[in-house]
């Protein structure tokens, strides 16, 4: 593996393992596709609150947003969208901020429920920690949804509020909804990224 050291605009040093592929019995074309298209964003930097977020868990970005897999999805496609710059409340964000925000999500949710042959969305904010937000940095969950997918429509919000708190808590992995590998993520990233390529 060989490791490519970078600055992101704000300065902070990042570095990725560029070449480190998700399935590596592919053959030298699709390795080379794969880092040809991902090339761009591992040599950028991701924050999500306190977390460092691996390049390769990013599927789309813009100047001012980004789209990353989940860690804990509640069905399949639930990803988040967040600004680039580490911002604590939707209040806080610049108006091209939040433009580029609701944007990029309309974009990534489109794709999305074509990709997994969904019937409708979820798109949801938790701005605030009454609201429910245990990581300090807007974020958008959207999620494609298909009918039966929970019993009474309005549960997803409380499952969204409880893996929130999970995520905050790091709680044990005997919980129903377990941490995903960084390998099973990256899959999950490569595949979305081909939707905008």
């Amino acid at each position: 593996t060989w490791t490519t050291i970078a600055r992101s605009s704000s300065g902070q040093r990042c570095s990725s393992a560029a070449t480190r592929l998700c399935s590596p019995s592919r053959g030298l074309r699709a390795f080379s596709t794969t880092i040809a298209r991902s090339c761009k964003m591992d040599l950028e930097c991701f924050t999500f609150g306190p977390y460092n977020i691996d390049p390769k868990e990013v599927f789309y970005s813009t100047n001012l947003s980004y789209a990353m897999v989940n860690l804990r999805p509640l069905l399949p496609g639930h990803v988040l969208v967040c600004p680039r710059r580490e911002v604590k409340r939707f209040a806080d964000l610049s108006a091209d901020e939040a433009s580029d925000l609701w944007l990029t999500a309309q974009k990534v949710g489109n794709e999305l429920e074509r990709y997994h042959k969904a019937s409708s969305l979820t798109f949801a904010i938790q701005d605030g920690p009454q609201a429910g937000q245990t990581v300090p940095h807007v974020h958008i969950h959207i999620i494609p949804r298909k009918a039966g997918d929970f019993e009474k429509n309005d549960e997803i919000y409380d499952a969204i509020d409880v893996k929130e708190k999970e995520l905050a808590q790091k709680l044990d992995l005997d919980k129903e909804r377990k941490d995903r590998t960084l390998e099973e993520m990256c899959q999950e990233a490569i595949e979305y990224r081909a939707l905008f390529s």
